[in-house]
């Protein structure tokens, strides 16, 4: 029997009794010569609250798979079940059972939440492929005061250009510009002081760059500085005659 594409025409009895087709494809039975039947292509039929669970559920996964494989940023879980018409608590399970997955069959790449959403990104022990594919020609990188100034805004945040340049002894305004230009630092709103400064923050393309969910997830600063042995040894260094 030739089955047009999109879907087919099935005939009475070329699947057996209504019963055996399921409430999907039965419906209404006609009388003689009414027992026509539309079929849907199962393949893109729509996800459905009355299909079958298994299918259901894989064709969720699909489903998740191609939306993130085509976005060029983190796709948040409310969108994802806006789209999939879905409760968003099944789009986390989904993505948590995704992201298991790739991790126990060793995957090149992993399935990540970051900036508020879900993103594929390389795994972490391919970084130094990744670090060579990616910086081979590359000339454009932020300098060291470039990096300073954007760990002073992302740890201080909201904080204005005066303040920045405070911290670090020298003035922030072209390294400012820089990061603003790049997009991984933005003005957030006004000081409510006199002058009423412009205040600085990090935005979600960091987050992105960093591979964190929010700006909480980072190291906290207590990891860098040093110990008291450190800093003593370095008092004993400056102090005159020695």
């Amino acid at each position: 029997m030739d089955l047009p594409p999109g879907g087919a025409r099935l005939h009475d009895g070329a699947l057996g009794a209504p019963e055996e087709l399921g409430p999907e494809l039965a419906g209404e039975r006609g009388g003689p010569g009414e027992g026509t039947l539309d079929l849907v292509d199962l393949g893109a039929a729509p996800i459905t609250a009355g299909a079958d669970d298994g299918r259901r559920g894989s064709e969720l996964a699909r489903a998740v798979e191609a939306v993130l494989m085509v976005a060029d940023s983190p796709v948040e879980p409310g969108i994802l079940a806006q789209l999939l018409e879905v409760p968003p608590a099944r789009v986390e399970q989904t993505c948590a059972e995704l992201a298991a997955g790739y991790l126990a069959q060793g995957r090149g790449f992993v399935l990540t939440r970051v900036a508020g959403g879900y993103r594929f990104q390389s795994h972490p022990d391919m970084a130094p492929y990744i670090e060579r594919f990616v910086l081979e020609g590359q000339q454009a990188r932020l300098s060291a005061a470039a990096l300073e100034t954007l760990a002073i805004v992302a740890y201080k945040q909201p904080v204005s250009r005066a303040q920045i340049s405070s911290i670090r002894g020298v003035s922030a305004d072209g390294v400012l510009r820089t990061l603003c230009q790049r997009g991984y630092v933005t003005e957030v709103g006004r000081d409510a002081g006199p002058g009423q400064a412009v205040l600085y923050g990090t935005t979600p393309l960091l987050l992105e760059r960093l591979g964190i969910d929010k700006i909480e997830d980072l190291p906290p600063l207590g990891d860098f500085v040093p110990g008291p042995e450190v800093m003593d040894a370095l008092e004993q260094g400056l102090r005159p005659g020695t």
